[in-house]
């Protein structure tokens, strides 16, 4: 029997069949063999073959084959630094939920999430939430975020759950596809669901004031049918974003404006440091490449993942400046 997988909680998965039963299946522990460099050999998205079992007093399964993902989307884990966690797959688009100050939203937070998707072919929209929380300062640097990421082509949302802005937008794009929703913890992942579905009850918490970060809600991914003819998943919040098995020389070509340009250095190995006639270089002194991108860039380059979960927007900010010096 075939089915997908709605939710995995690391030893069962709900898996709907394709009648559109749910059963909990569990996994054949060979799976764990096959050198698959991952926490979570089966991930949510996945379409698999299984088993009943019937011997046991409640109907479960057993998972005996994943069938071939055209994508998925990565972060390195947390605990092992060599494995990375398979967040979901089989995404038609991502939509990466973005808050200003509550809780911050890095660039380097941003562009590392853009890069992994790129790499994996996925489309990655950008959802600035909590919109209606905004004063002056905090909208200034909402629509310059939105404005580096729009003159690359990235598409860009403004929303607000609480006065429903956006939502009707939202659900347009998301029609006849499967969707996921990423992003920080408290960003209003799960709010922004049940804004658009209210009958599904996501549980959601605010956000702490001493720390000014968010709460998990959602302690693992899991999908949903919407009523409008879309899939969601919904998925916990993210601290950080490791970048997982990239070579240097193929990082900058995930950044689209600097993939653009890339024939045009001198150097076909350029990797846009030290190298002399480089055309990334030159065109960020032009201002034609944002920096703080370069400075994102720059930190996945040199591995700087000793900070990626720590970093904070007035940092990318002087750090960007520092470079421009």
């Amino acid at each position: 029997m075939t089915g997908l997988v709605y939710k995995s909680t690391g030893s069962w998965y709900t898996v709907k069949s394709e009648k559109g039963d749910f059963i909990e299946c569990r996994m054949k522990g060979k799976f764990r063999m096959k050198g698959i460099k991952s926490t979570n050999p089966i991930a949510v998205g996945d379409i698999v073959d299984y088993e009943l079992e019937e011997t046991s007093d409640t109907l479960t399964g057993t998972i005996f084959n994943i069938h071939e993902r055209k994508n998925y989307i990565v972060r390195k884990s947390v605990n092992l630094s060599h494995q990375m966690h398979i967040i979901a797959s089989n995404i038609d688009r991502v939509f990466l939920l973005i808050t200003i100050n509550n809780p911050p939203t890095t660039f380097n937070f941003i562009d590392r999430f853009l890069v992994t998707a790129e790499a994996y072919n996925i489309e990655t929209i950008l959802v600035f939430n909590k919109i209606d929380t905004f004063d002056e300062p905090t909208l200034d640097d909402q629509l310059y975020m939105q404005y580096v990421y729009q003159q690359i082509g990235y598409k860009c949302l403004r929303v607000s759950s609480t006065e429903m802005k956006g939502i009707d937008e939202l659900k347009e794009m998301m029609i006849g596809k499967v969707s996921m929703f990423s992003g920080h913890s408290g960003v209003g992942k799960s709010t922004l669901v049940n804004a658009m579905e209210p009958s599904l009850h996501l549980k959601t918490k605010t956000i702490s004031e001493a720390s000014k970060q968010g709460q998990h809600t959602t302690t693992f991914a899991e999908m949903y049918d919407l009523s409008f003819d879309a899939k969601i998943i919904d998925t916990p919040g993210i601290k950080g974003f490791g970048i997982v098995d990239m070579e240097k020389e193929e990082i900058s070509g995930y950044f689209p404006e600097f993939f653009k340009l890339k024939d045009q250095c001198k150097f076909n190995n350029c990797l846009h440091k030290e190298e002399p006639h480089c055309a990334i270089k030159a065109a960020l002194e032009r201002d034609e490449i944002a920096w703080s991108r370069y400075n994102s860039y720059l930190k996945i380059l040199e591995g700087d993942d000793e900070n990626y979960r720590t970093d904070n927007y007035d940092g990318d900010r002087k750090a960007s400046d520092e470079l421009r010096k």
